[in-house]
């Protein structure tokens, strides 16, 4: 009998380990791992904000794929998981929100989260030269005689990003030709902002068009700002996605991005708060 008292126990005691481990395990798999769709220009500010953030929220790990707007809409609209939107223009955003005009969302996608988005963040854009700054160009009015009558390569986004979208409007606003000028040699494209810093930074081209935020990241020099007439607001919305399945999560996440602390941290390289 005790022989059989001993195996009980043992027995006992094994399934009381198995219990404890599957009870540590379902601890480990109980926390939310979120990913966040971001303009390429949020990289560095939400990569710090990533480690504020888990730390403070031990049961959530941030996941981030970063890239152009358009890429990342493109993705969202194919099926890619997805919590958080980020874009850097408002015309992304607006071909999967439901809720606007049926102009700017031809298609009627509906993938935004109702009652969850928000206009996060402003950014500026301005013209940026390598160290050298060898076309010595001063302004956008400089750049825009130069592109005009003078030998000069200017790098810029693709027309399906955000930047090159507002740099787009820069060239209209100075009765420039795109396609012209693409055709004479003066532009160079980058698929994403953080291509066209590239460029200027390597000295491959003699100026470029990029944000604010993107020059204070790379150690660049901002000889001009565009104004709103120039471009518009550079407004970054962002939102859930109606397909999360982390809502709440996802919720609380875009609610942190509107506060003090990681405020700070957007301000610090030049991002500002949208005023209402």
């Amino acid at each position: 009998m005790k022989k059989k008292n001993s195996l009980n126990r043992k027995t006992m005691m094994t399934m009381t380990a198995a219990a404890l481990a599957a009870a540590l395990a379902g601890n480990v798999s109980a926390g939310t791992d979120l990913m966040i769709f971001a303009a390429a220009s949020m990289t560095e500010t939400l990569d710090e904000i990533k480690g504020m953030y888990e730390e403070a929220n031990p049961d959530i790990t941030l996941s981030f794929n970063f890239d152009s707007s358009g890429t990342l809409k493109t993705q969202i609209e194919e099926g890619a998981d997805c919590d958080v939107f980020i874009s850097a223009g408002q015309k992304q955003m607006n071909e999967l929100d439901i809720s606007v005009p049926e102009e700017n969302n031809p298609d009627q996608l509906d993938f935004v989260k109702e009652d969850s988005r928000i206009n996060l963040l402003e950014n500026k854009v301005v013209l940026v030269v390598p160290e050298d700054n060898p076309k010595e160009i001063q302004s956008f009015d400089d750049l825009a005689e130069l592109l005009k009558d003078g030998d000069i390569l200017m790098a810029m986004g693709n027309s399906d990003v955000p930047v090159g979208q507002y740099t787009q409007k820069i060239l209209a606003y100075y009765d420039l030709d795109e396609e012209e000028l693409a055709g004479a040699g003066k532009i160079s494209y980058g698929t994403n902002v953080k291509e066209v810093t590239t460029q200027v930074t390597e000295g491959s081209v003699d100026c470029g068009v990029v944000y604010c935020t993107d020059a204070f990241s790379a150690g660049l020099s901002a000889v001009d700002s565009a104004s709103p007439e120039m471009c518009g607001q550079v407004i970054y919305p962002a939102a859930v996605m109606k397909n999360s399945k982390n809502q709440d999560e996802a919720q609380a996440f875009l609610d942190y991005l509107t506060g003090e602390e990681a405020m700070a941290v957007f301000e610090n390289v030049g991002f500002s708060q949208v005023e209402e």
